[in-house]
């Protein structure tokens, strides 16, 4: 989970001697870090889209999937994760997609009820415009 006060864009930055920013093999590090770091972001987003949707709190899924949008919009702009780092990814990756699917499981009942629920309202109006139509008049 993220620090207080970090953002889905703070990339974070080591300290080199005296305070200077850090070059060369520390680098990678940092950026490596910044890549978990964001990739934590992700999944604590999809662990809170999965409790809203638990609740049936649609709202507050899309609000959040918006949020999951730009934190995933971020991370492609960042360089790929080396070999060693990649395997810190893959718990974190597992978790982000069984919350997914999870959700999709939750979402599917409530998308069809929408659907039905919608193609009821399509009929009620064409019976409306067919039989409630004012009467038109020739000249």
């Amino acid at each position: 989970m993220p620090s207080p006060g970090r953002s889905a864009g703070t990339v974070i930055h080591s300290p080199g001697p005296a305070g200077q920013p850090s070059r060369g093999n520390n680098l990678m590090t940092t950026t490596s870090a910044s890549i978990l770091l964001q990739y934590e972001i992700i999944a604590d987003l999809s662990g809170k889209m999965l409790q809203h949707a638990q609740s049936s709190d649609w709202n507050g899924v899309i609000a959040l999937g918006k949020l999951y949008h730009n934190a995933v919009e971020q991370l492609r702009t960042l360089a790929p994760l080396d070999q060693s780092d990649r395997d810190a990814r893959k718990s974190l990756l597992t978790k982000i997609l069984d919350d997914d699917a999870r959700i999709r499981d939750l979402a599917t009942p409530e998308l069809a009820r929408l659907g039905a629920l919608l193609g009821n309202m399509r009929r009620h109006q064409a019976v409306l415009e067919t039989y409630c139509a004012p009467a038109r008049t020739e000249r």
